[in-house]
């Protein structure tokens, strides 16, 4: 395990009840940081197959890594959600040195998952939704954030892409447009805040055996392997580890970054 080289610092995790936002926060956590868990509902970690709830998840991180946690509930495709989750997860665990923007998905209005395969006459309600929930919350976000970070002059912001932004698919044709406009727009911020010594990069990760991934698709069991080849389905854990790398200290002097966690299965450029 990492020395706990973040002691003190405060993380704000959204989207972190299940899948990679509870891995991200557990990781952060792993190194010292409090954490702020944000869910966008209080059972939405047993969704997929889990038994716990929001509170437990917060709980459970502050007992094994020793730090401090508050539960946060909010959507995060409302401004006035993302003002009070920020607001309240200063009052609890003091100023943000640490985002990361994770909540998002390809999820449609009602709670499921649109019908992708239509580019042509996918619902305006789906697209919305998607849209809101990706590249919207993304921005509503890290502007709330990022005020407080130029302020003080110092903080790490990292938001989740995907690798469907880098190549065009029916399939998901508009999660795919909102993970693009969401991975300019963190472009575009990590340009805005250099001389405020506060550092903006991207996550874009492949397919994830996340609870939700793996619960809602046919799977074939040779992606699954752990070892042994590259042409596999990430473990959680592969994905997150790369926070620690735009979070600590490694990461200082790196900005306005897309990496790429997909075991080389794109290899276009950016």
């Amino acid at each position: 395990m990492s020395s706990r080289m973040l002691e003190g610092q405060v993380a704000l995790v959204t989207g972190a009840g299940r899948g990679l936002g509870r891995a991200f926060a557990e990781r952060l956590a792993a190194l010292g940081c409090h954490i702020a868990v944000h869910g966008m509902r209080e059972h939405g970690p047993s969704e997929f197959g889990g038994t716990q709830t929001l509170t437990d998840v917060a709980r459970a991180i502050a007992d094994t890594h020793k730090v401090r946690t508050v539960k946060l509930l909010g959507d995060m495709t409302d401004i006035g959600d993302i003002e009070r989750t920020v607001r309240n997860a200063e009052a609890e665990l003091g100023a943000i040195d640490i985002l990361i923007h994770n909540a998002g998905g390809d999820i449609a209005a009602k709670g499921g998952k649109p019908d992708p395969n239509d580019v042509v006459n996918i619902k305006a309600e789906d697209v919305r939704a998607v849209i809101d929930r990706n590249l919207l919350s993304t921005i509503f976000v890290c502007q709330q954030v990022a005020r407080g970070m130029m302020e003080r002059r110092r903080g790490r912001i990292v938001t989740i892409g995907s690798v469907a932004a880098f190549k065009g698919r029916t399939n998901a044709s508009i999660y795919a447009t909102a993970k693009a406009g969401a991975m300019h727009f963190t472009r575009c911020l990590a340009d805005q805040m250099r001389p405020y010594d506060v550092t903006v990069n991207t996550i874009a990760p492949g397919d994830t055996r996340t609870e939700r991934f793996v619960n809602t698709r046919a799977v074939d069991p040779a992606k699954l392997a752990e070892a042994g080849t590259l042409d596999r389905i990430a473990t959680v854990d592969e994905v997150a580890r790369l926070v620690e790398l735009f979070a600590g200290p490694m990461g200082a002097f790196v900005s306005g970054q897309v990496l790429r966690v997909d075991g080389g299965g794109q290899l276009w450029p950016a």
